[in-house]
């Protein structure tokens, strides 16, 4: 076909939609880091998903109408940082479709090379190596290749061909990624979403795989012998850990060692897999997929501070979206708003949003004046359309966000952009641990003005220490620390870990003499759902007389993947 219209169009994202359904297991495989966090492809494919319902239904014949459906499906349905990228690619692409009903070949090139440019934009250092790489390549390849001549199908025929080569090539650019010997996961999904829309163009529409083998790796995009995961076996270890951190780097005075990036980068991707670095000035933002999320942390603590720290376990997630547990998308979000409706709120000046896992937390979050709980975390992101629903029912002119975790700051920031409610102002306090969160809204009080409410809150963030018990899920050294599978580790916010050893209430005991210096004054453990009560006693009993000069807090969060978290202020 020479152009292409709004409903061809819509075919082309469902049937890519629907291929990276199929392979999304795929794309996770890519991903190693063994801490708790919604990984690549289930992100993607959550996201994807969201925009296929929002124009499943859509009878507009426009490519503007289409695409900014899409867009808008998948800026609501974001999840993670791969799925907040992917949506900003797809809302370029339809920026560059604006007032048009149709798209011929050159036009169609062009859209791919806005979704570039709108992609960049969002990130606020790009990474080479990864997703950004793939669509910075293959579309500026597409733009030069294409003629006045060429079909919609030849178009997408070099799309796929263009992003694959990127694809292979992004080892070169991100060292972490040829260490390990993989590809990068978020460029793998988009090539995978590509691929389903030029079959599509052929007249081989991706269908849906509802019932896909077990174990199943068919798609060409990856060899299975690129996995990153292929090393591990499922039953005996999962999909690992996704490890997210933001460092600031310190100086030698205060006992930090010098950064060097690329030493830095090395030790990580010796460690892990999936592994994404951006460094802003004394800024260092981490995301890497792991079997021992305490080496990493540990290693990162030589250089900083971690601002925030977030290990979600992989295999819980993928069991979820595996038996079909969850519903993330817009649409179903919708729906269950219906099922659901509540009394209508009356407007107020101010309100709270937060995110948190477990029915101890969210009871702590509501007795400090948290309006509305989203419920997330380690193993399920939060989407953007979540974020804007808690928006929209609260009925507050000054809403505060607190998202507890360092893979969720983005969506909520974007839940922000987009919410258009006149005379309500978002403010996200970028919280990446639950105490974080506690602690800023102990700063919370609506005596004073929003900006002051904003700015104690934000500035609460840097005054306390976290860290958290976790099981590890393989055997090895870390910085001096051996790691033994299924031993519980201790380890700080900044992923440094303190110790593992067999018994979680010794790993506990360990990590709060870490993290407890003379400056402290208070001390704060949410006991996970694992432990017991008597547990919860002997932790209590043990604290108050360990630590008779600290106001020692113990309670019970009920939160799933970690049997202790801890703050100390």
């Amino acid at each position: 076909m020479k152009t292409i219209t709004g409903q061809e169009l819509k075919q082309l994202f469902l049937s890519g939609a629907n291929n990276l359904y199929n392979h999304y297991p795929e794309v996770d495989k890519l991903n190693v880091f063994p801490v708790p966090d919604g990984d690549t492809g289930m992100n993607m494919n959550l996201t994807l998903t969201s925009g296929a319902k929002e124009i499943d239904n859509k009878n507009d014949n426009s490519v503007a109408v289409i695409a900014q459906s899409f867009s808008r499906g998948l800026l609501m349905g974001a999840r993670g940082n791969s799925g907040v990228i992917t949506s900003q690619i797809f809302k370029g692409f339809a920026n560059g479709c604006e007032d048009k009903k149709s798209l011929n070949a050159k036009e169609f090139a062009k859209a791919f090379l806005s979704a570039k440019e709108t992609a960049y934009k969002a990130v606020m250092r790009p990474v080479e190596g990864t997703i950004l790489t793939v669509i910075r390549e293959a579309s500026a390849a597409l733009v030069d290749r294409v003629k006045d001549s060429f079909t919609i199908e030849q178009v997408l025929d070099v799309l796929l061909e263009e992003a694959k080569k990127s694809l292979a090539h992004t080892p070169d650019l991100l060292p972490v990624l040829k260490q390990v010997g993989v590809v990068d996961s978020g460029g793998a999904g988009l090539t995978i979403v590509f691929e389903g829309m030029a079959k599509a163009a052929h007249g081989r529409f991706v269908e849906r795989n509802t019932n896909p083998a077990k174990g199943e790796m068919s798609s060409p995009i990856i060899a299975p012998e690129t996995y990153a995961g292929a090393q591990l076996s499922e039953d005996e270890e999962g999909y690992g850990y996704c490890t997210q951190f933001i460092l600031r780097l310190g100086k030698p005075e205060d006992g930090k060692k010098p950064f060097i990036e690329k030493s830095f980068q090395r030790f990580l991707s010796n460690n892990g897999n999936s592994l994404v670095l951006v460094r802003d000035d004394d800024i260092v933002k981490v995301h890497v997929h792991t079997l021992t999320p305490g080496t990493m942390l540990n290693y990162a603590q030589n250089y900083g501070e971690f601002l925030t720290i977030t290990i979600e376990n992989m295999s819980e997630e993928h069991h979820n979206i595996e038996h079909g547990n969850v519903a993330t998308d817009m649409a179903s979000n919708i729906e269950r708003g219906k099922a659901a409706k509540k009394e209508e709120r009356p407007w107020t000046d101010f309100g709270v949003i937060a995110v948190s896992s477990g029915e101890g937390l969210d009871e702590m979050f509501k007795e400090l004046g948290v309006d509305i709980i989203v419920s997330g975390g380690q193993t399920m992101n939060p989407s953007t359309e979540d974020f804007v629903k808690a928006v929209n029912e609260l009925h507050a002119h000054n809403v505060y966000i607190l998202p507890n975790n360092g893979n969720i700051v983005m969506a909520a920031n974007q839940a922000a952009e987009v919410i258009d409610i006149k005379d309500v102002k978002v403010n996200v306090i970028p919280s990446k641990t639950i105490p974080q969160g506690i602690a800023s809204l102990m700063q919370y009080s609506t005596e004073m003005s929003a900006e002051e409410i904003y700015e104690s809150m934000k500035e609460s963030l840097g005054m306390i220490k976290s860290g958290s018990v976790t099981y590890a899920i393989k055997d090895t050294d870390i910085n001096g620390v051996h790691v033994t599978k299924d031993y519980y580790m201790g380890m700080k916010e900044d992923k440094e870990i303190v110790t593992c050893v067999k018994d979680k209430l010794e790993a506990l005991k360990s990590l709060v003499d870490s993290l407890v210096d003379e400056d402290s004054f208070a001390l704060s453990i949410y006991v996970g759902k694992d432990c017991s009560e008597e547990e919860e006693k002997e932790v209590a009993d043990f604290m108050a007389k360990t630590y008779p000069n600290l106001e020692v807090n113990v309670r019970n969060g009920g939160q799933p993947v970690y049997s202790f978290l801890v703050g100390v202020e």
